[in-house]
């Protein structure tokens, strides 16, 4: 059974850090891209950020890029987020998501992932 689960969501102040990490179990996950989405109250899920199985290649949305970091342990099966400078407009909650398919090249399509997480809470007060 695969699980996909995220920690590290809270309540932070715009301007500081938050660091959500996605323990993966019951897949092989060395062979998967992952991607990390998020939806904001009464918005669609939006994409964040991807990284490939080997994690030599990322993309980001235009939002967030040159705020947030993807990376992975494949030795750990984690992938993190690491997200500096938060604004207000960054409240969501923050899923982690695996994608077969997508092994080689990350991508921003939300059907291509196969399995999803259960989601995890980051709240960015003004």
């Amino acid at each position: 059974q695969v699980q996909l689960v995220e920690s590290g969501g809270g309540l932070v102040q715009a301007g500081g850090s938050l660091r959500l990490a996605c323990a993966a179990s019951g897949l092989t996950f060395y062979i998967y891209g992952m991607g990390w989405f998020r939806q904001a109250p009464g918005k669609e899920r939006e994409f964040v950020s991807g990284i490939s199985s080997s994690g030599d290649k990322t993309v980001y949305a235009d939002s967030v890029k040159g705020r947030y970091t993807i990376s992975r342990d494949n030795t750990k099966n984690m992938v993190y987020l690491q997200m500096n400078s938060l604004k207000p407009e960054d409240t969501a909650v923050f899923y982690c998501a695996a994608s077969r398919n997508s092994w080689n090249t990350p991508t921003s399509h939300a059907s291509r992932y196969d399995y999803w997480g259960q989601g995890t809470q980051v709240t960015v007060s003004s």
